[in-house]
């Protein structure tokens, strides 16, 4: 699924409990969808305090997917182009100097086999 069809799907939920409208008990502002966030990343913390090893997939899933929700409605309430901010971001960070250059080829990369 792309991001764009994630983003409406997103919308048509928060459109179906009322939550865009203007007497909303959660108003969908920026400022309500930036605490949000935090707080749902601030979540995903929980599964690592006071442990190293992950308990629960599903769960850390469940919050992940919060987060990414809180996400693509921010940057779509605000007119931002996620898609085009992360590629944008990614060109920057490839050419940034880091605090630590070494040769990192014997390294897996996460998410490539």
């Amino acid at each position: 699924m792309e991001l764009k069809d994630l983003t409406e799907k997103m919308h048509d939920f928060v459109r179906s409990k009322g939550w865009y409208e203007p007497d909303s008990k959660r108003p969908q502002t920026l400022r309500n969808l930036a605490i949000s966030l935090s707080l749902e990343a601030n979540e995903v913390l929980e599964h690592f305090q006071w442990q190293g090893e992950l308990k629960d997939r599903d769960e850390l899933a469940g919050e992940l997917a919060d987060v990414t929700l809180y996400l693509l409605q921010l940057a779509s309430v605000s007119g931002i182009d996620l898609e085009q901010a992360v590629l944008k971001k990614l060109e920057i960070n490839a050419s940034r100097t880091w605090d630590v250059e070494s040769d990192n080829s014997s390294r897996p990369t996460p998410g490539k086999s």
